[in-house]
């Protein structure tokens, strides 16, 4: 255990996807001159968000994993010398398809990858029409910087994923995601809503005892005819007490950087022995919809 630079890329993304790849890369690129040892990207970083809409035509921007994208960040990885959290619109097989991450390590080498489990269907986030849930489980890799899980932005909203990830040892939890304002909800609720966001995660900190990264888009991005997404950016790390320690503006492009020490995670969880006291012998109704 030591101390990790974590690099977040936070950025607005346009309607070409080799455009998208090719400034995630570059950012990536960046961020490891910065000093990044763990470099995540944003939720679907190669297009704009195109679940605003159900329309066949976007399932043409799924590719396999591993695929273009994987191989280029493999690449880079492993002359980097960076562990790489990549998150694809993945196309499994015909006709199926998930929201997923890629998960590289400093070598270069894939060791594995995420599905994203829950899948939201709300007004602008249709994200039912387009991803199967995932099938992969909770789980964490082990990398040459540290245990890490990753969970994709509708995830962040359960504490038993984060949970489920921390019971394998997870020392970061990462989450791609795009969230955003509906416009014209922004002034009434706006504030409550990022609000909600972010303390939802930082609380997984505090629960489990671990780092948490989150890497949001920024930009505003309209369907045809529609108001579009407010995505509000806002980026953050949280410390193993859930404190802030690094967030990034809601309107700019950023890479965010913050020193973690791996350390910590022990030193947490031996004071704060939430694991210890655990009753397993009591949560058994969890894998129940609804106690009547």
């Amino acid at each position: 255990m030591g101390k990790v630079t974590l690099g977040l890329l936070q950025h607005a993304c346009s309607a070409d996807p080799a455009a998208n790849l090719a400034k995630a890369l570059a950012l990536a690129g960046e961020a490891a001159k910065g000093g990044a040892q763990i470099i995540c990207t944003q939720e679907l970083f190669r297009s704009q968000y195109f679940c605003q809409e159900e329309d066949h035509g976007n399932f043409s921007l799924a590719e396999r994993i591993p695929g273009p994208s994987t191989e280029a960040f493999q690449r880079l990885a492993k002359r980097r010398g960076v562990v790489v959290i990549a998150s694809l619109f993945e196309k499994r097989a015909s006709g199926l398809y998930h929201n997923s991450a890629a998960v590289i390590d400093a070598d270069g080498s894939l060791l594995g990858v995420y599905r994203k489990m829950h899948i939201p269907d709300d007004p602008l986030y249709y994200e039912k029409f387009y991803f199967a849930p995932g099938d992969t489980g909770f789980r964490s890799w082990k990398t040459r910087f540290g245990r890490i899980a990753v969970l994709i932005c509708w995830d962040q909203w359960y504490p038993e994923a984060a949970r489920l990830a921390a019971l394998q040892g997870a020392e970061i939890l990462f989450y791609p995601t795009a969230i955003g304002w509906h416009p014209s909800e922004k002034k009434r609720h706006g504030a409550e809503q990022h609000d909600a966001w972010e303390v939802i995660q930082r609380s997984h900190a505090v629960a489990n005892g671990c780092f948490v990264a989150v890497c949001n888009r920024i930009g505003l991005e309209k369907p045809a005819g529609g108001d579009g997404i407010e995505f509000w950016g806002q980026s953050f790390v949280a410390g193993t007490g859930g404190r802030l320690l690094a967030k990034a503006p809601a309107a700019k492009e950023a890479i965010l950087l913050a020193r973690v020490d791996l350390g910590e995670v022990d030193t947490t969880r031996t004071h704060w022995p939430f694991l210890r006291d655990r009753r397993i012998d009591a949560y058994g109704d969890l894998t129940k919809r609804f106690r009547d």
